[in-house]
């Protein structure tokens, strides 16, 4: 396993990712002074995102189901927790924002290889955790049905 994004994993098949970007930042609050560098607090944490790219041949290998499961958890803006492959959890996320592009089109106007990339923000988890799982599962069973 690669990654884990609720019950989506990324891994070598036939869902994987070949490159992972990670935008974090932290929140600082100026004070303004007269003479000198203006003092800083810390504030918190600030936005934290997630970008998961990869190549899919959907055509040889698969990988279509798992790209529209990502989409019904966009749609619906599912809050699930993120696991690294080594086991490190990063934190509960949503995704913000899909791209994919299909390049050389089959007669199914599906492309032979489909570049996809997968953009999540950190977010306050649920209330009731069981919920988001809950809900994630049934997107799955939803996607696996389309």
């Amino acid at each position: 396993m690669l990654y884990m994004i609720g019950t989506l994993v990324f891994d070598t098949r036939p869902f994987n990712a070949d490159e992972v970007t990670r935008n974090s930042t932290a929140d600082l609050a100026e004070k303004p002074v007269m003479g000198g560098l203006a003092p800083s607090e810390f504030t918190g944490e600030g936005k934290d995102e997630i970008a998961l790219s990869g190549l899919l041949i959907p055509s040889k290998i698969g990988g279509l189901d798992e790209l529209e499961t990502a989409h019904q958890m966009r749609m619906s803006g599912t809050r699930v927790p993120v696991m690294r492959g080594d086991g490190v959890r990063l934190g509960t996320f949503a995704i913000t924002k899909m791209s994919e592009t299909h390049r050389d089109l089959l007669s199914n106007g599906v492309g032979f290889s489909v570049k996809y990339t997968i953009t999540l923000k950190k977010v306050q988890p649920d209330d009731d955790g069981a919920s988001s799982v809950v809900s994630g599962l049934l997107n799955l069973f939803d996607a696996l049905r389309s």
